[in-house]
């Protein structure tokens, strides 16, 4: 590192973005439902556990699923959220048991710090075709908080795949 670099280097600390963050910290029950096609969905609940890391920076999730008998039996997933004060964005990265994929995405909050919109592409595991998502999670009060997900297919309106209620349990 030249001495210029060394001089304007400094350990990050959380900032106004990572306050928004906070009122999801804690223990929630969830419940999860599914779309994988035309129809009802699938319905499963479980528990997500979030907690801040390394210095405040990250909110760590923890998700496990309740037993059940759903396609996604056992479900357990990890992943981080935070924000990318370099980039000027939320990123979050996530990883579970349902598929062997690294998900990451980006995106924004409004400026309440009620709604976030985040945005990616995977490999669908089901058809290895690339995906478009949107998720957008929404702070409906400290002790409940949503998060839907949407595949993009282009020229075709938004398909809803993915909705998850939170509710806090400490």
């Amino acid at each position: 590192m030249s001495e210029t670099q060394e001089q304007s280097f400094h350990m990050p600390t959380p900032g106004a973005e990572h306050e928004h963050l906070k009122p999801f910290e804690g223990t929630f029950s969830a419940e999860v439902k599914i779309w994988m096609g035309p129809g009802d969905p699938v319905v499963s609940t479980g528990e997500m556990v979030n907690a801040f890391q390394l210095g405040g920076l990250y909110l760590h999730q923890d998700y496990t699923g309740d037993e059940n008998e759903s396609p996604f039996p056992s479900f357990m997933g990890k992943g981080y959220w935070g924000f990318n004060s370099t980039a000027q964005q939320y990123e979050g990265f996530w990883i579970d048991n349902a598929s062997t994929s690294m998900q990451m995405e980006t995106g924004k909050c409004d400026t309440d710090g009620k709604v976030w919109e985040m945005r990616s592409e995977f490999i669908h595991p089901a058809t290895g075709q690339k995906m478009k998502k949107r998720t957008v999670i929404t702070l409906v009060d400290q002790d409940h908080h949503n998060m839907v997900t949407y595949f993009l297919n282009d020229g075709q309106p938004d398909y809803k795949n993915m909705e998850i209620n939170y509710i806090r349990k400490s």
